[in-house]
């Protein structure tokens, strides 16, 4: 059975009254924080990001998310006001830079940014503090430490655009994940199927002709493992954001604009933050390669030029604070982990939380929501969002009913369990840490790794075991 009731949100019902008005009108205090613009390597890198979690400990903290085939730490920072915790209704995001080891603006901008949201914070910045007390926000600035030491030791008079690009297995790491938007397209002809949680295939751990690498693995599993709302991946080379999807809808067409079910929330984010950039949408800036300043410095993805990603959404703060969220619970106000939400129209759906807690970015306007789960009845909600509404809080009770096959998953065949994640363990054994002969933790790889590593070829990882 389906419920369906009617919401209209308005200021008086916000429940983050508060928090719209801090957003909007809050000052920065007339006090700057002063950051050195330079390079940093990898050992400066690490050193910064962790002096700013202990500078700020009581809204940060660093963490691995995986290591590099070279061994280098993939070190995250996180912003929140209770780090390592996941706090009920409070969204996630992350940001990524250094994909292209030489590409190594976005890196340096999320080093500088690191050190930007701590010393904010302390000096008092009203707009900062209220960001990081509601957002929990994961920095990486390098994904590919490995590549950026390559172009890093050719130095910029001599590096060529591939130069340190790929990582030490000379793989591009923007083109190594699954491509998912295939299956996508593949199952556009099916009645009912999902585009949300599409289950890698087995073909892509058992590639082998382009392995996985280990810098990948890690952020397919760190996207695993929290509820991330929005994410980016800083590049370098054009001045554009550029939004999914990536790969184009017709095999024979480079070029096609292939638009998501999200298509209009994913143009308002790019159009709010290439509209709030300095040159972005400025027909007079000097630029490196095509120009979008005739389409405002925005960009569908397949129609800039064709590839694929596993993930890949683009972010700005206070854009994740906007659409609804809310909790899904059962009669007893337990949350209800894995609940699907839906809007009608939109063919994509977004999953609840470990607590049953859900955010659904959404423009301004009138939507039927409907919150499901397995073994519970359907709810559904038609909610109204006016334009200087930033959220709007929409929860859901769901009963139990006798259990009843999915409708989601007729006709589509060979439906693989999304959960199903390296199912052959092969990749979760390589990427765990080296240990010494005496148990310590290797932090450096045998003096033939680079080897293999210089060769373009994948090294024997086997061979560490007798190492």
């Amino acid at each position: 059975m389906t419920y369906l009731k009617s919401i209209t949100f308005s200021r008086t019902f916000l429940p983050s009254e508060k928090q719209e008005v801090a957003f909007a009108n809050i000052s920065d205090g007339g006090i700057f924080t002063i950051i050195q613009f330079t390079y940093h390597t990898n050992s400066q890198m690490y050193s910064i990001l962790k002096k700013t979690a202990s500078k700020c400990s009581h809204i940060s903290q660093t963490y691995s998310i995986g290591r590099s085939v070279e061994g280098k730490d993939l070190l995250a920072i996180e912003f929140s006001n209770n780090p390592g915790q996941h706090e009920l209704l409070e969204p996630e995001i992350k940001l990524i830079g250094n994909m292209h080891g030489n590409e190594v603006l976005g890196r340096q901008l999320l080093i500088y940014l690191a050190q930007y949201l701590c010393s904010e914070y302390l000096l008092g910045n009203e707009r900062i503090q209220t960001i990081i007390n509601t957002t929990r926000i994961h920095i990486l600035p390098s994904m590919n430490p490995d590549g950026y030491e390559i172009a890093a030791s050719e130095g910029h008079e001599y590096n060529g655009w591939t130069s340190g690009r790929a990582n030490a297995q000379n793989l591009d790491l923007n083109r190594n994940f699954p491509d998912l938007t295939s299956i996508f397209y593949n199952r556009r002809r099916f009645r009912h199927f999902r585009s949300d949680h599409i289950p890698i295939p087995e073909s892509y751990w058992l590639n082998k002709v382009e392995e996985v690498a280990p810098e990948t693995y890690a952020v397919m599993k760190w996207i695993r493992s929290f509820p991330f709302v929005i994410s980016a991946s800083l590049h370098g080379g054009e001045l554009v954001i550029s939004y999914p999807f990536d790969l184009s809808k017709h095999p024979q067409e480079d070029r096609m604009y292939s638009p998501t079910p999200d298509e209009q929330i994913f143009r308002q984010l790019a159009r709010t933050y290439a509209d709030a950039h300095a040159t972005m949408s400025n027909n007079d800036t000097e630029r490196c390669g095509a120009s979008f300043a005739n389409k405002g410095g925005i960009t569908n993805g397949a129609q800039w030029y064709s590839f694929y990603l596993h993930h890949s959404e683009l972010s700005n703060y206070l854009q994740v604070h906007r659409g609804i969220k809310g909790i899904v619970k059962d009669e007893h106000g337990n949350g209800i982990k894995g609940a699907t939400i839906s809007v009608r129209g939109m063919r994509h759906d977004i999953t609840s939380a470990e607590d049953g807690d859900y955010w659904r970015l959404l423009n301004p306007g009138v939507h039927i929501v409907t919150a499901a789960a397995s073994g519970y009845s359907k709810v559904s909600k038609r909610i109204h969002l006016p334009r200087k509404t930033l959220v709007g809080r929409v929860d859901f009770v769901l009963k139990k009913v006798p259990r009843e096959p999915s409708l989601d998953y007729f006709n589509i065949p060979e439906l693989d369990n999304y959960e199903r994640f390296d199912p052959f363990n092969q990749f979760e054994q390589s990427s765990q840490r080296e240990l010494g002969e005496n148990g310590e933790e290797r932090t450096e790889k045998p003096w033939w790794w680079a080897y293999f590593s210089q060769l373009g070829i994948s090294a024997p990882t086997w061979l560490l075991r007798n190492y």
